[in-house]
């Protein structure tokens, strides 16, 4: 009896490390963020032009996630995740060769789909390798694992500009080839990990998947991951524009609420993986939300430039394990079509475009407070969804 314990125990983790180097090479998203604002000087672009970059990843979550569903119960998830690992590839390997404008859109084009992808698959397949009382905790960590890439990308880009210009010629590029290598390793490990599935019934189509939002609490989950997003990139666009009007700090001064809300948000996962697997999900993520209403609260008066960098902690912290318990919830409520329900909650990031635009159109009429109003909006909404979470940890 122990030598099978401990025979499944290696075989999960087995399993678990090549799947959590697949939530780092899902990480490399993030570098978009940066590497644009390199592509917009070492191209001379406007600003329309260099900001259409980072809007085409969250243009293809709109468009890939559900088919992504589909594919998932033809090919099966593991088969479905290596393709977006395969993609993300080829969208590194291309800066490496070239950098026009367009051959950029291309490469970033390709890193969105695969992202879109890998989002959509690579959530399910864990579900299939852990216990569902474990899930919120375990997807939390490979969040965690996630933002260790964001983290590293505008380091590793700066460190390339700075120290590799002269040797490789690559400068800020240098960050392509390290990632690419570390992809590799990912299609590699994951590739030789064999993984049992569970198999549908039946091979869904578009409308079965879509038809799925008329299940209200379905519906919930996926309005909850849009304004987690649109929380997530309200707050790194116009943390900073807060400090600078409030506070009179430059571009180059302000980034620190950027820095703030990402060293938050990481430390939230590592910590929530912890406590999700120790307490309710329910309890932790009301806890979560009521971080994020402080944090805004702390945002409307802004008396001091301290306070206003404290909210953003607040924000990156409660922000952190939405995402995570969300997700699983849905997994955990529909067991039998999980692919499909993944396909619509990640089609939910798309609230990244959406909520930045609402966001612009408030900032107009009434200067950021109008912005920090409708993430507001967003966290009530939360407050709302957290009295139809199950009181079980699941």
């Amino acid at each position: 009896m122990a030598q099978s314990i401990i025979a499944d125990r290696k075989s999960f983790v087995a399993q678990i490390i090549p799947v959590m180097f697949c939530f780092f090479s899902m990480g490399f998203v993030d570098l978009v963020g940066s590497a644009t604002n390199f592509v917009k000087a070492d191209l001379n672009l406007s600003g329309a032009q260099a900001g259409f970059i980072p809007s085409l990843v969250f243009f293809w979550f709109l468009i890939f996630s559900v088919p992504t569903g589909i594919l998932m119960n033809k090919i099966g998830r593991k088969m479905t995740v290596l393709l977006s690992l395969l993609l993300t590839l080829v969208s590194l390997i291309i800066p490496m060769f070239h950098t026009g404008y367009y051959t950029m859109l291309i490469a970033f084009s390709l890193l969105g789909i695969g992202n879109a992808v890998m989002q959509t698959s690579l959530n399910p397949l864990v579900s299939g390798l852990i216990n569902p009382s474990r899930l919120a905790s375990t997807l939390t960590f490979g969040q965690f694992v996630k933002a260790l890439a964001s983290l590293l990308a505008p380091y590793l880009m700066a460190w390339g500009a700075a120290a590799m210009m002269p040797t490789l010629g690559l400068g800020w590029r240098v960050l392509f080839p390290i990632f690419a290598a570390v992809c590799l390793i990912s299609i590699g490990a994951l590739g030789a990990t064999p993984i049992e599935e569970e198999r549908p019934d039946k091979v869904t189509g578009f409308k079965e998947c879509i038809v799925l939002l008329r299940i209200p609490f379905v519906l919930l989950c996926f309005l909850g991951i849009m304004c987690h997003v649109g929380i997530d990139v309200g707050t790194n666009t116009f943390a900073p524009q807060i400090l600078s009007e409030k506070f009179g700090l430059t571009v180059e001064e302000a980034v620190i609420g950027t820095q703030i809300y990402f060293y938050f948000r990481t430390g939230g996962c590592l910590l929530g993986s912890y406590i999700l697997a120790k307490i309710p999900a329910k309890t932790f993520f009301a806890f979560s939300v009521f971080c994020m209403l402080i944090g805004m609260a702390g945002l409307f008066l802004a008396p001091s430039q301290s306070l206003v960098l404290a909210s953003i902690a607040c924000i990156g912290f409660g922000n952190s394990n939405i995402f995570s318990v969300i997700f699983a919830q849905a997994l955990n409520r529909q067991p039998n079509e999980k692919n499909e329900v993944s396909g619509l909650m990640i089609m939910g990031l798309f609230g990244g475009t959406v909520f930045p635009l609402c966001m612009g159109f408030a900032q107009d009429a009434a200067g950021v407070a109008g912005a920090v109003a409708v993430m507001t909006i967003g966290v009530i909404y939360l407050l709302y969804y957290t009295t139809r979470i199950k009181s079980v940890n699941e």
